[in-house]
């Protein structure tokens, strides 16, 4: 059995480490240089056993967790991140093993090209992120962490989680590549009439 537990702590422990990732070179991301960083939080819900936070607490901290992930891109084009934080749990103590609440934040995602003022994504993209597995909040976060520090993991989760979809979207769509432009601009210009 402490085996197991063993296992399912280093697991945890790595799950969490992609998330503290500040500190190297960010993954490539085309072009990218991060414009407007806009975060607002007009109606969010409070999930069930949830500590409180303001809007003004939860935009606070998901604008600094995307300045501090986006803000190292130097690509020579501006895109603009639109983010609105619809609902969100801040678990409450628990009892260790039985019940441990999980945080949880959940947000929708718009980016425009600055260049030609247009949406990236027709629809908002959709995030729920839950907080990093650690060795701190395997008993519960509201046992171990205040309502900031968790609303601060939260926020890192969900801009590393965005920063992997944006990733995905370059791979697959051709994001923020010299091919990706090019299409963007032959749509945008009317057909030549030919005689």
């Amino acid at each position: 059995m402490t085996r197991i537990f063993a296992l399912f702590l280093l697991c945890a422990g790595l799950a969490a480490c992609g998330v503290n990732d500040l500190d190297k070179a960010p993954v490539p991301l085309g072009d990218f240089a991060l414009g407007h960083n806009v975060v607002r939080a007009p109606k969010p819900v409070k999930g069930p056993a949830s500590r409180v936070a303001t809007p003004e607490a939860l935009t606070e901290a998901l604008s600094s967790a995307i300045e501090a992930r986006f803000g190292r891109y130097k690509g020579d084009r501006l895109y603009h991140l639109g983010i609105s934080i619809d609902g969100y749990v801040l678990a409450q103590p628990g009892i260790p093993l039985i019940f441990t609440p999980k945080s949880v934040m959940i947000v929708n995602v718009s980016i425009w090209d600055d260049a030609t003022q247009t949406k990236l994504n027709e629809e908002p993209h959709q995030i729920i992120v839950s907080e990093a597995i650690s060795g701190r909040t395997l008993i519960g976060s509201g046992n171990t962490q205040s309502a900031d520090v968790q609303l601060a993991n939260l926020s890192a989760v969900t801009s590393k989680t965005l920063e992997r979809w944006l990733v995905a979207r370059m791979a697959e769509d051709g994001w923020f590549t010299a091919q990706w432009r090019a299409a963007a601009a032959a749509a945008e210009t009317p057909a030549q009439a030919t005689p």
